[in-house]
């Protein structure tokens, strides 16, 4: 069997909110990003902005979260200082909870938003 190796492991994600109107408020605040509501289905979804089209990037949807941090983990990327990123987490309602942790890649911190889902901010 031949393997695949592609140019992105991760090509899109998916976040389950409880309220797309506090999670668009919270992910905007936290990253600096506003999200952008699309039209393209039946179900609503609001999509993360990135550099162009080839970016990976994702969208939040109203679903079902997996509280208290148990789903899987999506790491974002913010703008440096992480410090202050981190602080706009508990300003609008989220926990960050985990230390700072810095590997050869760069710096991140564990979080969850109001609804419990798991995610990261990275520098």
């Amino acid at each position: 069997m031949e393997s695949f190796v592609p140019q992105h492991a991760a090509v899109w994600f998916e976040i389950p909110v409880s309220d797309m109107e506090r999670a668009k408020a919270f992910y905007g605040a936290v990253l600096r990003n506003e999200l952008a509501d699309q039209e393209s289905s039946a179900n609503p979804w609001s999509m993360f902005k990135a550099k162009d089209q080839s970016s990976v990037s994702g969208h939040i949807y109203p679903g079902k979260p997996a509280s208290d941090g148990r789903g899987p983990t999506i790491h974002l990327a913010v703008a440096e200082p992480l410090e202050d990123a981190l602080e706009r987490v508990k300003q609008n309602g989220g926990e960050v909870v985990s230390p700072v942790v810095t590997i050869p890649a760069g710096r991140f911190a564990y979080c969850t938003d109001p609804d419990g889902n798991s995610f990261s901010l990275f520098v």
